[in-house]
């Protein structure tokens, strides 16, 4: 299980190492593809590009020891349940073009699942043994 979940972390690394820096070197590439309108100050999104981009080091890193590095995981499965929350809410208030959805599926979506399972073992393996009221078992 520990080599799977070491592939998937360093597929999340790659996904948003390249993301960000496509980001960062060609920002105009998302808007182009979706018909959106791109942002005025193309810098923020450049830099937002440069943060994810640091989200993908830190995936990479996790995926030597996930035990140890488990708050890398954290801290990017934070970003995957809150990304779709604050584009929900920017579309029931107007401000988010529906196209942006797209970019939830490959940046959020799809690695709930393997996230939550990283984190619930990293978790597990934190937890004094002998305690057994913090164990998922019950």
């Amino acid at each position: 299980m520990q080599a799977i979940l070491q592939k998937v972390l360093r597929a999340a690394a790659v996904n948003k190492l390249l993301w960000g820096g496509l980001q960062v070197l060609y920002p105009e590439w998302f808007f182009e593809l979706s018909g959106m309108p791109a942002p005025r100050h193309m810098m923020i999104w450049q830099g937002m590009g440069m943060v994810i981009g640091l989200y993908g080091l830190g995936y990479w890193w996790a995926s030597y020891d996930l035990v140890r590095h488990w708050p890398n995981v954290v801290v990017g499965f934070l970003g995957k349940i809150f990304g779709p929350i604050v584009y929900v809410w920017g579309l029931t208030q107007g401000t988010a073009h529906p196209a942006f959805g797209y970019t939830l599926i490959t940046n959020d979506l799809i690695w709930w699942n393997p996230f939550a399972l990283m984190l619930r073992i990293a978790w597990r393996e934190h937890l004094p043994l002998s305690d057994d009221k913090y164990l998922l078992t019950k």
